[in-house]
């Protein structure tokens, strides 16, 4: 009997040793709703603005509240399997874009392996949905030599100058408009798209991030949807600031589309907004929602108000460099 108790105790052993890791993503079912049977899939990788809290947030909502399969990718560290943005060529799972109906993207600088890059590329040639935030204007630098090198934001070639961010998104990196980490900004729907349905219900937008400088006007067929107004503080009720900055004010939210491989259009929806501590504002996680319905097809569905409340407890660190939270898996994203 107790050789018996020994052999098994080993093979439970063996199994435990062979079993796979937690996966380095999380995703989260869709509850009822329209976007039910719709898939997200939520890129972060960024080392300033924390799209690693902002982005599994913004899934929360999704699922719970509007019913899309939402699966949430990060910058791992391969050496222990932590959320690292510091890691700028590693993000596991961009495989799931193969059955995405959108992908928000929110990464900063990456240059990721041909065999993940691969599949964003993938993704893009098929004219899906993209909403890009904040730094996605950079999503990319990649080395000339490298396969997809076309995507880097600093690409000079005039046939895809300023690579995903000018042609897929609409605007590379350019500058700081605003002071940053000292002039916040207000949004203002643009007065010739007050009945767009992305901006229903959006009549507070506001965030501690800085405008950013964007080329006027915006390439092809873009349309701003919400302007900038840089003000002279970093709270709300500040006044905004007098003078060229806000004479005229930045595009910070826009429409546009891209085309495809095979010639096919894909919905684009940009907004140099969205960090970890803009989610905060009601108004900008309605624009962000409504602009997920509208990137998929169903605008028609989008309510008067739609239902943006936060899901479970969201403390978003401070925006700056080196300040995401160390030693946290994907997994204990799940346990919160």
């Amino acid at each position: 009997m107790r050789n018996f108790l020994v052999m098994v105790g080993l093979s439970v052993l063996a199994f435990a040793s062979t079993a796979p890791a937690a996966d380095p993503w999380i995703r989260f079912e869709g509850r009822e709703g329209p976007g039910k049977g719709k898939h997200v899939v939520l890129i972060s990788g960024d080392e300033e603005y924390r799209s690693e809290q902002a982005l599994p947030q913004l899934a929360r909502i999704l699922a719970r509240h509007h019913g899309f399969k939402c699966t949430v990718l990060f910058a791992i560290d391969p050496a222990d399997g932590t959320i690292n943005p510091e890691i700028r060529n590693n993000i596991p799972g961009l495989e799931a874009l193969k059955t995405a109906d959108l992908m928000i993207i929110a990464t900063r600088f990456r240059d990721l392996p041909d065999d993940q890059m691969k599949y964003i590329v993938d993704y893009l040639e098929s004219a899906k949905p993209v909403m890009g935030l904040r730094t996605a204007t950079h999503a990319f630098k990649i080395p000339k030599d490298k396969t997809y090198a076309k995507y880097s934001w600093d690409n000079k070639d005039p046939n895809f100058e300023g690579g995903f961010g000018r042609q897929i998104l609409g605007e590379t990196w350019s500058d700081h408009h605003g002071k940053h980490g000292k002039e916040s900004t207000r949004g203002v729907i643009a007065p010739n798209q007050k009945n767009h349905p992305i901006v229903r219900g959006c009549e507070d937008i506001w965030g501690p991030t800085d405008v950013y400088t964007v080329r006027l006007p915006l390439p092809g067929d873009s349309q701003p949807l919400v302007l900038g107004q840089v003000l002279e503080g970093m709270e709300p009720d500040d006044k905004p600031v007098s003078g060229a900055k806000n004479d005229p004010m930045m595009p910070i939210a826009w429409i546009k589309t891209y085309r495809g491989a095979e010639g096919k259009t894909g919905r684009v929806f940009t907004t140099t907004m969205g960090s970890a501590n803009d989610l905060p504002s009601e108004g900008l996680r309605r624009l962000l929602v409504n602009a997920a319905y509208w990137c998929v097809g169903l605008e028609d569905k989008i309510p008067a108000k739609a239902k943006v409340d936060l899901v479970g407890a969201y403390k978003p660190l401070p925006f700056g460099f080196a300040g995401h939270q160390k030693g946290v898996k994907p997994a204990d994203l799940l346990k919160e």
